[in-house]
């Protein structure tokens, strides 16, 4: 793994453990075990670190989609960022806060949103829908609100079988083969 991404990914988890207060350059030293001022070499500035750890986050958010069909790759990734993903997803939510409050950031994050959605409307044209945009907003949301409920412990965490059924669910309510 090159140094981007373990400060990356160190950066993720002194976010999703310590809100974006606890990010400093040498917490995530701390954090991947790097000699102290290897973070500020790479990311001078707040800005920067900030950036580079979004770009992570959008990177990982990219992970190839398990093999199956449509529904099981949906399931996979919500199933994924409950899981394995879980700083991740947290960290996420702690910038998507803190782009309400801050432009430079707000610009990164809806760039970010918006590949995840341009992905999903490649997949749902794919699949047939009628509507893609629409459609990979709908699934979109669906997945985020059950993410976010299932973190922030508004609801249980679903199993993936419960995941499944869902999107199958979903793709049949707006018309698209669930594979």
């Amino acid at each position: 793994m090159d140094r981007l991404s373990v400060i990356g990914d160190a950066a993720i988890e002194v976010i999703a453990a310590e809100g974006m207060r606890g990010l400093t350059h040498r917490a995530v030293d701390r954090f991947a075990g790097l000699p102290v001022g290897s973070t500020s070499y790479y990311a001078r500035t707040r800005a920067a670190l900030l950036s580079l750890t979004f770009a992570r986050i959008v990177e990982l958010d990219q992970a190839p989609a398990p093999s199956g069909g449509l529904a099981e790759s949906i399931a996979g990734y919500v199933s994924e960022a409950l899981g394995a993903g879980r700083t991740r997803m947290l960290a996420r939510y702690e910038f998507a806060l803190e782009a309400t409050r801050r432009p430079e950031l707000r610009a990164e994050y809806d760039s970010g949103g918006a590949l995840i959605r341009r992905l999903a409307t490649e997949a749902l044209a794919a699949a047939g829908s009628s509507d893609p945009s629409r459609h990979a907003a709908l699934v979109v949301d669906w997945m985020e609100g059950t993410i976010f409920g299932a973190l922030a412990g508004a609801s249980v965490t679903p199993s993936r079988a419960s995941l499944v059924m869902s999107a199958r669910e979903i793709l049949a309510g707006i018309g698209v083969d669930a594979g």
